[in-house]
């Protein structure tokens, strides 16, 4: 039976994932036994824990407690450091591992988590609760059975208010790319298949006088294989939470309203005017469903490769965003030169 480790304590491995997992053996008491080990060498900074987990400022202590066999280890730090702790992880032989979004900051961190993932022959999921979820699962059916045609066009939007975080020197997230779009972009593959970029557009955070560049709003556009057209909008300075997904088909429209924060686990459904809201607890259900597979499913099923591969491709479609982003505003400064230069 596999035994939880959380590494880093802030946000995600405390808010968010501690919660789930208790959630997750309330509803199924064989999920996983024994106590949370948990990794955090902030004491001063860290979340507060419940009883029950037992903290320890370094992997080597954690190893002492949990050794490799017995562990599904949760990475929870920051998407800048991800590269280092699972470097750390491997070589301290842990194998079983569900990494938060984004799997890497950028195509060349994917390339070395890539090297990694094939040469320990790692179980690794990325957590993506929004394609596990009931919701999504709604919306497939809906594009597989053909009841409103075919799937022309995906616009989501994925809005919350995050001022205090961005305006953190340490936060970890470079640009509004990395903060929510990795959950929507995850769908949107799931839902439509492989795409490309198409356009990218990044906005700086500002208040007052003080800027953060990149954390205001992110705007990414798709083409899928298929034909389908995506637009994905992220607005980090929105005064309120929206988190929602409008399909377009040919006869017809679907919106998809996922919960706008852990605080509710409801969701809505809107068919051509047809609301219907149900419960929908997706984080819980995508731990239950990848701590099954760790206890059935061997490393070499492909089914691992698949789901790796499909969140190396958010990387690379969020790094090609970033990319364009970098080369629009090396554009306009150049420009904005050249006219200074010629007055």
């Amino acid at each position: 039976m596999k035994q939880p480790l959380i590494v880093g304590l802030g946000r995600s491995g405390a808010g968010l994932h501690l919660r789930a997992l208790r959630t997750a053996r309330d509803r199924s008491p064989d999920v996983w036994r024994g106590p949370v080990v948990a990794v955090d060498p902030r004491p001063g900074e860290r979340a507060p824990v419940p009883d029950g987990v037992t903290v320890v400022p370094s992997l080597e202590q954690a190893r002492a407690l949990l050794p490799p066999g017995r562990a599904v280890v949760h990475v929870c730090t920051p998407p800048a450091t991800r590269l280092a702790v699972l470097a750390e992880l491997c070589a301290a032989g842990y194998r079983d591992l569900i990494v938060e979004k984004p799997l890497a900051s950028d195509a060349g961190e994917q390339s070395a988590v890539t090297e990694l993932h094939a040469r320990h022959g790692l179980r690794l999921a990325v957590v993506a609760h929004w394609p596990a979820s009931a919701l999504a699962d709604r919306l497939r059916e809906l594009i597989g059975s053909g009841r409103l045609g075919r799937l022309l066009r995906i616009d989501v939007t994925q809005h919350k208010p995050r001022f205090t975080r961005s305006l953190r020197t340490d936060d970890g997230h470079p640009t509004a790319f990395d903060v929510e779009m990795p959950h929507s972009l995850g769908l949107v593959l799931s839902l439509a298949g492989p795409a490309e970029t198409t356009g990218a557009r990044l906005t700086d955070l500002r208040i007052g006088e003080t800027v953060r560049p990149g954390l205001g709003s992110a705007r990414l556009e798709l083409l899928h294989a298929n034909g389908v057209r995506t637009r994905i909008v992220s607005d980090l300075t929105a005064p309120v939470r929206e988190r929602r997904a409008a399909l377009v088909f040919e006869h017809g429209t679907a919106v998809g309203h996922f919960a706008p924060s852990d605080a509710d686990d409801h969701v809505q459904l809107d068919v051509d005017g047809r609301r219907e809201v149900f419960r929908d607890d997706a984080l819980t259900a995508f731990l239950l469903r990848t701590y099954s597979r760790f206890r059935t499913v061997p490393a070499e099923d492909p089914s691992w490769a698949v789901d790796f591969a499909l969140h190396a491709d958010v990387v690379r479609l969020l790094d090609a965003a970033k990319r364009r982003c970098a080369d629009d505003t090396a554009g306009a400064r150049n420009e904005e030169a050249s006219r200074v230069a010629a007055r």
